[in-house]
């Protein structure tokens, strides 16, 4: 299934100078949960754990709405402004463009998207997470990707966390019926 949603949604063109790539996870929560939270994109600290504020530039949440990002210590960066430039509420896809900052994901866009699936007998969800960005002078496209990659691996272990705790509540206020394969 990977392969048929990359095909479907996450169509880079990479040039020569850059590097794309995509990351995956499974996550043991349905995908109306997770998708609440990779959808807000006035919110990514939800689980986000690299970003400490957001800050989004008028009142429309709309596609071309710009937020300001402000980045925890330790990375080599302090803010990040970052334009939506899609969003589907009905097949789950956020589109993401960095276009300002000081940090060196230059030409950075993404795409995310979310998927429902079956785990273990249970709704779950399956994340699909793609890049593509220019190679910083002085890096290779390995070591660009690695980063990225490392980056997004992360966020996503971080939304499976927040995502699954949310599951979690839910399930007992409500519980969630488990379906036979």
């Amino acid at each position: 299934m990977e392969s048929q949603y990359i095909q479907s949604h996450h169509r880079h063109n990479p040039a020569g100078n850059q590097c794309s790539s995509a990351v995956f996870k499974h996550i043991k929560a349905p995908v109306h949960l997770v998708w609440s939270l990779v959808r807000s994109f006035d919110r990514p600290q939800r689980y986000k754990p690299f970003v400490s504020r957001c800050v989004v530039r008028g009142d429309n949440l709309g596609i071309g709405s710009l937020r300001e990002v402000n980045v925890k210590s330790g990375l080599p960066a302090t803010t990040s402004t970052e334009r939506l430039e899609l969003l589907d509420d009905d097949e789950h896809i956020l589109g993401v463009k960095i276009v300002g900052g000081d940090h060196r994901l230059k030409n950075y866009a993404s795409i995310i998207t979310v998927h429902p699936e079956i785990i273990d007998g249970r709704p779950g969800t399956l994340v699909v997470d793609s890049f593509v960005m220019d190679v910083p002078e002085g890096n290779t496209k390995e070591e660009t990707c690695f980063f990225v990659h490392s980056l997004i691996t992360c966020n996503l272990r971080s939304l499976a966390d927040v995502s699954e705790r949310m599951a979690v509540l839910q399930d007992a206020a409500e519980p969630i019926p488990q379906y036979c394969i």
